[in-house]
């Protein structure tokens, strides 16, 4: 994906039919979709694919909605997870959430209006992560440290003491932090640690 074009919205279904269905009617809503039948095909179009938002069933053949989940996470911890299901039970419900992290847990047939929210949220929420990730991805591990720190509240002779450093080597690290981030102080380190454009 480049950064012109529109994020990518993956819509898995072992039911071939649902899965080109929703993703025509994404499509329809000015989302760019593309439908998949099963989650190795999915994983398979990665990284040459990049999803901002996954639509995934739960019940599945060989690989489960979940387990899915998890490879996806391991190669692009970015994508946003929006979970359906046409046999809904309190435990998936949980477990999609709190679990997997999935933003939404949907019940076929699928309410349009709220898929469509949870979608939008979802490349929102994809979106930010990478803006946080392409923000930290430059920083060394010891200014990643620092970085997480600060956005915390702590004063430099605090993150000195819990890191066993001197408090000239946190200031050094701080000035890198705000040279790399082209930020000019915490609170605009801040507002980029949550994903906020400046």
């Amino acid at each position: 994906m480049t950064d012109t074009a529109p994020p990518l919205v993956g819509v898995l279904d072992d039911d071939a039919d649902l899965a080109a269905t929703v993703a025509r009617l994404l499509g329809r809503n000015g989302l760019a979709a593309r439908a998949f039948v099963a989650p190795q095909d999915l994983l398979a179009a990665l990284p040459a694919c990049t999803f901002g938002c996954v639509i995934s069933d739960i019940q599945m053949g060989e690989m489960d909605g979940f387990a899915f989940a998890d490879a996806l996470r391991m190669r692009d911890p970015a994508v946003a997870l929006v979970f359906m299901t046409a046999w809904p039970t309190t435990t998936h419900a949980v477990d999609a959430v709190r679990r997997h992290g999935g933003l939404d847990y949907l019940e076929k047939p699928i309410d349009e209006a709220r898929l469509l929210a949870a979608v939008r949220e979802g490349l929102a929420w994809s979106a930010r992560e990478r803006r946080i990730a392409a923000l930290t991805d430059q920083f060394t591990r010891r200014e990643r440290q620092v970085f997480d720190l600060l956005i915390r509240g702590h004063s430099n002779k605090e993150i000195a003491e819990r890191l066993t450093i001197s408090a000239r080597t946190v200031e050094d690290h701080r000035a890198a932090i705000v040279a790399k981030s082209r930020t000019n102080g915490l609170a605009q380190l801040v507002a980029l640690s949550r994903g906020e454009t400046l």
